[in-house]
């Protein structure tokens, strides 16, 4: 009876784990590029309660130069009194072994933090693997996972990549709204309901998210601006930082006939400031 008891209870964990995103524990703090002033690390080291005890992982993997990105990612803790010790970086490579020293840390961290650079990148080096599983069990067992720009966008399931399949000419933001253009990957998916975007404000990508929610209506997205961040936790998210955090709403899509335009009625705007609320969908 006991064998047959832990077995069951090791299935549970196990697919627990791989579906996180039904009963977090943890918290997500994504920011949404640019310069993260000490104010705004200082904040994300309290929710993760990680000012005096437990340690740090950085990933540096977005990064086209993880050493540099892992190197100023652990500054930036140290600059807020954070001792050098209690930050690790794990630079993982794609199809290389990855030791169970390091997946054990990864999953018992107060803290992950993935760096900026392109979450493509990173997607393709953690995807599916002990390494996804190992930053899942992070959250589930309270910890805190924390990223920025292309850290951020790796959060949710549907995941923005920054390409569109008809203008294959890299732009900060889209020049159209059009049907079957955006590229959507697969992020962690941390959140479920949602679809983040990053540098919001700043690169105005409304366009971008504009053509994200209208073919995806049941989505909330979700733009951070630079130097701005949303702290989940559950189901409710709350703005900190220096900027702007917009919500789209979106509603049952239209397009007509003759063109490839997207159109759609009763979308929502919100634009909320630090300390506003909001809450997310499941």
């Amino acid at each position: 009876m006991r064998k047959v008891t832990f077995f069951v209870l090791l299935t549970f964990t196990l697919c627990f784990t791989k579906n996180v995103v039904f009963a977090q524990k943890g918290k997500l703090f994504i920011i949404g590029g640019g310069k993260r002033p000490p104010s705004l690390v200082n904040t994300m080291v309290e929710e993760a309660k990680v000012k005096t005890n437990g340690y740090i992982v950085v990933l540096p993997m977005a990064s086209a130069e993880p050493d540099t990105a892992a190197y100023y990612s652990s500054i930036q803790f140290i600059n807020v009194g954070i001792e050098k010790e209690r930050i690790i970086a794990y630079n993982f490579q794609k199809g290389l072994e990855v030791s169970q020293t390091a997946i054990d840390s990864l999953a018992n961290a107060a803290l992950i933090y993935i760096s900026g650079g392109d979450q493509n990148r990173f997607m393709e080096i953690v995807k599916g693997n002990e390494i996804e599983d190992a930053i899942k069990k992070c959250y589930v067992n309270n910890g805190t996972i924390a990223g920025t720009s292309a850290g951020a966008a790796v959060m949710s399931k549907m995941m923005i990549t920054g390409d569109e399949k008809r203008y294959p000419d890299y732009e900060s933001t889209f020049r159209h709204i059009e049907a079957d253009n955006i590229i959507l990957g697969e992020g962690l998916g941390l959140i479920a309901g949602a679809i983040i975007d990053q540098h919001f404000v700043k690169r105005s990508r409304y366009n971008r998210l504009f053509s994200a929610v209208i073919e995806h209506p049941e989505k909330l997205g979700i733009g951070i601006d630079e130097s701005t961040a949303i702290v989940v936790n559950g189901k409710e998210a709350k703005v900190v930082g220096e900027s702007q955090v917009i919500l789209f709403k979106g509603k049952k899509s239209k397009k007509p006939l003759a063109t490839k335009k997207l159109g759609a009625k009763g979308i929502t705007i919100n634009i909320l400031l630090p300390g506003d609320k909001f809450k997310l969908k499941n």
